[in-house]
Parts: structure tokens; sequence; C-alpha cells
């Protein structure tokens, strides 16, 4: 069923995203996996969430405004990444994610998005043995020497939390959705979204070789300013923006998607005479 009233003004759009629905490949590509992570802080005026804009070069929606996150890698599911988690185990992310004996299995997406998160805004999801959080990349020259020795591949994650000196607590990354990017895309993921708290005031940090901005931004405010054309997003940021304007604090919206039923999203995109609207299955 068609929702009229969901379409993106042309001028809103990430460069070149309605060339490629106007002309879709002749045969669909397999969607990759991959995991996607919105973090949260309190702040002033409400909870905010990281907003970081994709490198106009970069070959999936160029310029968007995004959440961190990327590719499943193999090593995400290895032994010693697993074994820095704590209260998650293998088992209940695949209960979670509906993933039974899956390839990837379900965990690997958890920590390829911890991963992503930490490599794309040097910010670690984890906290040091006195229950604090480790600076960031962009606080502490050393971290952001891990994190740049893990983005080269020097170093595994697993070794990166080991020399943060961390754990992750795992039952505070919750699983909040799941789109698959639609037939007309030539790039499609198959992406498991994510969700967890970071303490306020924490800084991240933008690579210039795939992000250009970085935005704390309320819910309401994002999509204020995506309504104006100022930040550009795509369907599940904004629908993503959609759930969390519901929330004042980040542990109500922790709370609010905790086991809560997660359906999956594959949208069919139209062309209309001002936009791009999305079709959604009631």
């Amino acid at each position: 069923m068609t929702d009229p009233e969901f379409v993106i003004p042309f001028e809103n759009l990430p460069e070149r995203f309605a060339e490629s629905i106007r002309n879709p490949p002749p045969v669909p590509s397999d969607p990759t996996p991959a995991a996607t992570i919105v973090l949260l802080r309190d702040a002033a005026p409400g909870m905010e969430v990281l907003l970081m804009r994709r490198s106009r070069r970069a070959g999936f929606v160029p310029g968007a405004y995004v959440f961190p996150g990327g590719r499943v890698d193999g090593t995400d599911a290895m032994p010693d990444v697993i074994d820095h988690l704590d209260r998650l185990t293998s088992d209940l992310a695949a209960e979670r994610l509906g993933l039974p004996d899956a390839q990837p299995p379900a965990i690997a997406y958890y920590l390829a998005a911890l991963r992503e998160a930490f490599e794309e805004t040097g910010i670690l999801v984890g906290l040091r043995s006195d229950g604090s959080a480790p600076p960031t990349a962009a606080e502490d020259a050393r971290i952001d020497s891990v994190r740049d020795d893990l983005m080269q591949d020097r170093i595994s994650f697993a070794e990166a939390i080991a020399l943060m000196q961390c754990r992750i607590a795992g039952d505070a990354v919750e699983y909040i959705a799941h789109w698959i990017t639609p037939e007309p895309e030539p790039r499609r993921y198959d992406t498991r979204f994510f969700a967890a708290k970071v303490r306020p005031g924490a800084r991240p940090i933008v690579d210039p070789r795939e992000m250009t901005d970085a935005l704390w931004l309320t819910p309401a405010e994002a999509l204020l300013r995506c309504d104006r054309g100022d930040v550009p997003m795509v369907f599940p940021t904004i629908k993503t923006l959609e759930q969390l304007a519901r929330y004042r604090t980040a542990d109500d919206a922790l709370a609010g998607f905790a086991g809560s039923a997660v359906r999956t999203i594959m949208p069919t995109l139209v062309i209309t005479p001002t936009g791009v609207g999305m079709e959604l299955e009631r």
C-alpha cells in the first residue's frame, strides 16, 4: 500500500539517488549483510542522535546523512571478539534477530555495528573496569592511533578493545530495525539496525576518507532540517528518527525498543512528480 504522504522532494535527496530508481539494473543484486548503529546521548535539549555525512564520492547514498555502519566482516564473529562481550551470547543474539544457524551468525551483526561505530566515529561503546566510558578518538590521540591501526588492518577489533582495556555490555545494545535495500539500487544491503547509549559530551571524529561531517541532533531537529533540505537522508534513516522522536532520554528509547517486535522492511520506491515516494506493505 502506498503511503502518499511519504515523499522526499528531489532537492532533499542524496545525489544520484533518483537516477538509480529511474534506471534500475536488469537483474537485482543480492543484498550484502550489514549493520548500523544509532548512537544516543542525553543533552540539555533532549536526547540526541549522531548523524554522519557520507562523502559525495561514496558509491552508496553519496552525500546523505546516515548512522554509522557498514558491511558485516567474516572476522566479526571470531571467538576472541565475542570474549569481550558480557551479557550477550551467540544464542541470545540468534534468538533476538531470528537468525538460527545463519551465516554470518547473528552475533556478527552486533559486533559489526560496534566495530563500524568505532572506525567511523572514534567512539567505542564499551566500559573500562571502573565503569567509565573510554575517551573518543577525537579526545585522545592514543585512541585515534588504535582506531587507525584497526582501519588499516594492523590489529583486529578484539585487539583494539583489549588495548583500550574495555568490555562490551551486550545487553546495552538494542536491536531496533531491519531494512533491505530496494531492488532498483545497484548496491543492496540487508541491514540490521541497533541503538546504544554513549556518555554526554562524547565527541566524534570525522574521517575524510568516508565522511565529511558529523552532527549531534535531536530526532525532531534532524527531521526538521531534512524537511528544509539542509540534511539529506534516505528512507530508513528518516523512519528510524521518527521512531526515536517519541523518546526524551536515551534510557527511555532503549527501554522502548527492548524486546519489541522488529519486522523486515524492503520498500518499493516510486518516482512521483515532486520526488521519490516509498511504498510499504501493511
